[in-house]
């Protein structure tokens, strides 16, 4: 068989010519897919979508000549994720058997052909039940597919839950599986119950680390006593006990459309509020749910809160983008700013512990020109001074209470954010 002329044949504006090729094709599998396979590591562009193209006419033989060829690494794993994403519903089978390989990477490879064909099969489901029960990392396309199913597994997984006769294991994968799909919410009210004792077990013999600022970060700051106000101050809702491990993992995710009162697509994210450190709790999350514009969102909130909580103070930093920013305010009113591209940079009268530029040792009054209010420190050191700095948050901390975890808007619970959370 000349496979170069039935290529050509395959490419052709004729269809009588490209059906004759592929049925020929087809009905030597077992000799065209290793000749298909032979040097393919070594084809790009054209050429290589002609045997893509090939591969796919032939179907379920093609799938599994492939298969074979990665495990033998005769194909670069980049490519054999591009010829494996080629075959059409008649290989639904071999990509649920294919998500459920050990292996990490053909695991990725599977739920990625799952999801393509929009596949909810019982042995999808079972795929995706071993791949939670084994922990560690998810493979790719893992995450989605349980979230674009959640609706139809949802009865399925929560039987293997309550199945007596399923092993610890499968009941476990289901658990996961159910809460990357729908998040907690997913759970019934007896595995709810048991997570939330979980949690406040945890919770009082965690060692508190925050979120780590060395690139970009954002957060803010209020006392300890009056930090009830914050939940109405960032319209916060659905607040739930939580770990700071999960609380941390949560703000720094992302941020979910969901519907609005009027139908219409709206976002909402996730703020975390720490237990009380050291006399003050700290609040992460969704810049721009909480947040909003990068500058006027900024006074507007710090003001807003320190209404309700007597005092707010608001950090901001990016060190790639070159922004340096905090700022205090009490009782709705900023008292002391810092913005390191701002002109002026230091507004506000300086606060005690600050040490102003004009006196510091390398200052040069004959050179150095700044106002008389500039200081020298910035959101990183000034943190540390006005409240807690997240970064020396760990065991020699003073911790109260436990932190919340809450969503943006009303009537979305936490359900609309899927995904595990480490408690």
């Amino acid at each position: 068989m000349k496979i170069e002329s039935l290529l050509e044949d395959l490419d052709s504006d004729d269809t009588t010519r490209a059906e004759a090729a592929a049925a020929q094709l087809a009905a030597q599998a077992d000799s065209a897919v290793p000749e298909l396979l032979r040097g393919v590591a070594d084809l790009r562009g054209s050429d290589l979508q002609s045997v893509m193209r090939a591969l796919r006419h032939i179907g379920p033989p093609a799938f599994d000549g492939v298969l074979e060829a990665c495990r033998r690494e005769e194909v670069p794993g980049w490519q054999a994720g591009r010829l494996l994403e080629v075959f059409d519903e008649r290989s639904a089978d071999q990509y649920a058997a294919l998500a459920a390989d050990a292996n990490y990477g053909r695991s990725g490879h599977g739920f990625a052909g799952l999801l393509r064909l929009r596949v909810d099969s019982e042995a999808g489901l079972r795929a995706l039940v071993d791949t939670f029960a084994r922990g560690g990392l998810v493979p790719f396309k893992a995450s989605d597919y349980a979230r674009r199913f959640h609706d139809s597994f949802l009865p399925r997984l929560r039987e293997l839950r309550r199945d007596p006769s399923a092993s610890p294991r499968t009941r476990r994968g289901a658990m996961g599986a159910l809460v990357e799909g729908g998040g907690a919410d997913a759970l019934d009210d007896r595995d709810r119950a048991a997570i939330e004792r979980l949690i406040r077990v945890k919770i009082p013999h965690e060692i508190p680390s925050l979120p780590d600022s060395t690139l970009s970060g954002w957060w803010m700051a209020v006392p300890g006593a009056s930090y009830e106000g914050i939940f109405e101050a960032l319209g916060l809702h659905d607040r739930r006990p939580v770990t700071v491990s999960a609380g941390v993992q949560a703000s720094e995710g992302r941020e979910v459309r969901v519907p609005g009162p009027d139908g219409a697509a709206r976002y909402a994210g996730r703020a975390f509020v720490t237990p009380e450190v050291d006399g003050w709790r700290l609040v992460f999350g969704s810049f721009e749910q909480l947040v909003g514009e990068f500058w006027d969102g900024m006074i507007e909130t710090v003001e807003r809160v320190s209404v309700h909580c007597g005092q707010a103070q608001f950090f901001f930093l990016d060190d790639a983008g070159g922004s340096d920013v905090w700022i205090v305010a009490e009782n709705g009113r900023v008292i002391r700013q810092y913005v390191a591209e701002s002109d002026p940079e230091w507004e506000g009268d300086p606060l005690p512990w600050e040490t102003l530029a004009a006196d510091d040792p390398d200052f040069d009054p004959e050179y150095d020109d700044v106002p008389s209010n500039a200081g020298t420190t910035g959101a990183r050191s000034a943190c540390a001074y006005l409240s807690v700095d997240p970064g020396e948050v760990g065991p020699e901390t003073e911790t109260r209470g436990h932190g919340w975890l809450a969503v943006t808007a009303p009537g979305v619970g936490h359900g609309a954010f899927p995904g595990t959370l480490r408690i």
